[in-house]
């Protein structure tokens, strides 16, 4: 408390009639008394630290008498300004020069010290060696400087105040809510705004919340420029509408460069008053208003792009741009027109290696996706990129990337089948819904729940629940179980038989869905794939809409019923596998097992079904009763037995089921009764009979 109220006098006091100011002792937490003395001079115009201990401390300061505004001290060249008594431009022998051109120390040091010798308040010198920062790029030492920039205030009241871009004239909201600021504006915006994944938003909220004023400018070589006249004097600003006119016209025609133009102010100024006492601004914009600006000058041109709309319905872009454009978009946005230049805004994480660490070329452990392109494909990448939770970082390597080949050779496969088998298809042959078989109505059902669920997820841009889902129905409940079921009734039955033609239907039902759900993910495969049906110049997948489901195929009751079915079916599955490796079978035709099933509701399921059929056996015999001791059974379903019979009688040439019916019809003598008919028929067609 003593040495917080101690008062201070400059070492300079006087120099040059200046130095006059009061000096006071701060507690700072980034100083200790563990090594020296625990005082260091403060200059906030030239330390982070420094500066925020003495803006911390303003209104404090501005309470004892003493001016908190910090001076411009040294200017784009390393001299001292104006603001620098004894030491600025108007003193004899010029400005004293911190660092120059090339980086190397000026005689400031030099001259400072002379002062203080001269005002009898220097007790020593030496030189200390430590520990200074460096430009990364040219090796120099650099100095920290606090230098007069353009601001975008977040908390300056805008009174409803907007830009009108189709008259581009401003306008006045004077029913706006209060307070309007560009703060509130961005808060009430994000608000507002979908964000994917939702906690982007808690993200981008905090940082607008907290953030200061917004620095517009830069000092650099190149860039936009913030196209304005100041006076110095006072800080004015020209408002003037003629030179904003010639501005704007000269922008047009040759860019922005046009500002920088050799005799560029005396163009813009003419018919000025005065001329002289304005200062043409060398700053650029910030590039993150460039950015920050797309949604004006890409958006709202419709001459140039009819197609587009303001707001957009999504920005996307990497977790980065939360800093960046996703931020400066809306802040812009805001400003000028009250709302964000968005509906919505997506993020997603970043590619590393297989082991999770950041690609570098240094390390040798980038993957270049035109790698992965050249040797799988493009659709390989999308589906990877479509299969992972692409909100977070994501890891790639060969490993990924053989898991997604063979996914696709798998979806691949299914659509093969497809093809192959709708090759038969004609509209001509479609069965109504109401005389389909019980399974074909249960693959309608299940499109009907997937039609649902695919919308969803990409309304919700949810890609890796697309894949999944697509890919688990596909592999498990079409491979693995509808086409193996039908694939005897595709290839065996009579050509008229309403099971072959009621499965065709629904194949060309599962086509069209399955190929247009895709779409956006396997772009070029599923194009592929519609064409070989649907050829034509003017065809093509993409510019097909999600297929319409009728509301009649939704039957949650006979999907629970389907469900206990194949719960048995599980079971003699796995009991047939058994045999099959014990070299017992080489085929589940060869078997008629015998099926116990002890439990009522999955026996009340199996009523009236062909469960031959579904169990892909030549015959099959239910018993409602447990099964003996030794009988198959699997830990997770109870109630079911299984014990394995060879099928008896002859095995069919056509379709490979074991009857004794083979033989009976003496035109086809080493055919079943069905697949005779077939032959028949087929044969009667092929002679038009």
């Amino acid at each position: 408390e003593t040495l917080e109220g101690i008062r201070c006098d400059h070492p300079l006091n006087g120099l040059d009639d200046g130095y006059k100011f009061i000096v006071p002792l701060l507690d700072g937490d980034h100083v200790t008394d563990e090594a020296g003395t625990g005082f260091v001079h403060t200059a906030p115009g030239h330390g982070m630290d420094d500066y925020e201990i003495w803006s911390s401390n303003a209104r404090a300061l501005e309470a004892r008498g003493i001016d908190p505004s910090i001076p411009f001290s040294v200017d784009d060249a390393g001299y001292y300004t104006k603001e620098v008594p004894g030491f600025g431009p108007d003193v004899e022998g010029g400005a004293a020069r911190v660092i120059d051109d090339k980086g190397k120390k000026g005689d400031a040091n030099k001259r400072v010290i002379a002062a203080l010798i001269e005002s009898n308040n220097l007790f020593s010198r030496y030189r200390i060696k430590h520990s200074y920062p460096h430009s990364w790029r040219s090796k120099k030492p650099i100095i920290f400087r606090n230098t007069p920039q353009w601001f975008v205030h977040m908390d300056k009241e805008l009174n409803g105040l907007t830009f009108d871009f189709a008259t581009g004239e401003q306008t006045l909201n004077e029913n706006a809510p209060k307070p309007d600021t560009l703060r509130t504006r961005a808060l009430s915006a994000i608000d507002n705004t979908r964000f994917v994944p939702a906690s982007r938003q808690k993200r981008l909220h905090a940082m607008i919340e907290n953030r200061p004023d917004w620095v517009l400018s830069r000092q650099r070589a190149w860039g936009v420029p913030i196209a304005v006249f100041v006076n110095e004097d006072n800080n004015e600003i020209l408002k003037d509408k003629a030179v904003n006119d010639r501005i704007i016209a000269a922008f047009r025609e040759e860019g922005a460069d046009a500002w920088f133009a050799t005799g560029a102010k005396e163009r813009f100024l003419e018919g000025v008053k005065n001329p002289e006492q304005w200062t043409m601004v060398s700053d650029i914009l910030d590039v993150w208003f460039d950015s920050g600006s797309t949604h004006a000058f890409v958006l709202r041109n419709q001459k140039k792009w009819p197609h587009v709309k303001w707001p957009a319905s999504l920005y996307l872009e990497g977790t980065d741009q939360h800093r960046g454009w996703f931020h400066s978009s809306l802040l812009e946005s805001c400003g000028t027109t009250g709302r964000a230049p968005y509906d919505a805004v997506l993020t997603n994480g970043f590619t590393m290696d297989a082991k999770g660490r950041k690609m570098s070329k240094s390390i040798g452990n980038t993957v270049a996706p035109q790698d992965i392109v050249k040797q799988y494909g493009a659709d390989i990448l999308r589906l990877w990129t479509a299969s992972v939770d692409y909100w977070d970082d994501q890891r790639l390597g060969d490993e990924a990337i053989k898991t997604n080949v063979e996914t696709y050779r798998k979806l691949r496969n299914s659509f093969r089948f497809l093809l192959g088998n709708l090759a038969h298809y004609s509209p001509e042959d479609a069965l109504d819904f109401d005389q389909m078989p019980e399974l074909e109505r249960l693959m309608l059902s299940r499109l009907s729940g997937l039609d649902k669920t695919v919308r969803n997820a990409y309304e919700n841009f949810d890609y890796k629940k697309v894949v999944s889902t697509l890919s688990n129905f596909m592999n498990l409940e079409l491979s693995a179980f509808y086409f193996d079921i039908r694939k005897d009734a595709l290839y065996c039955d009579p050509i008229s038989s309403n099971t072959r033609r009621a499965s065709l239907t629904v194949l060309n039902e599962l086509f069209n869905c399955l190929t247009t759900w895709l779409a956006p993910v396997l772009v070029f495969t599923m194009e592929e794939i519609w064409l070989e049906r649907n050829p034509g110049k003017n065809s093509s997948v993409h510019l097909q809409l999600f297929p319409k489901i009728p509301e009649s195929w939704a039957n949650a009751e006979l999907e629970e019923k389907w469900a206990k079915i194949r719960t048995v079916r599980k079971v003699v599955t796995g009991a047939l596998e058994l045999q099959r490796k014990d070299k017992n079978i080489g085929s589940s035709l060869e078997a008629a097992p015998k099926v116990y099933v002890n439990d009522a509701d999955l026996a009340k399921a199996l009523q009236g079904q062909d469960m031959a059929e579904i169990s892909i056996t030549s015959d099959i015999e239910i018993l409602q009763n447990e099964g003996p001791a030794d009988a198959f059974r699997l830990d997770d379903v109870a109630g079911v037995s299984v014990v394995f019979a060879r099928a008896i009688g002859s095995r069919c040439a056509r379709s490979w089921k074991v009857s004794t019916e083979v033989g009976q019809d003496e035109e086809y003598p080493d055919l079943s009764p069905r697949d005779a008919l077939a032959m028949r028929e087929r044969e009667n067609m092929e002679k038009g009979t």
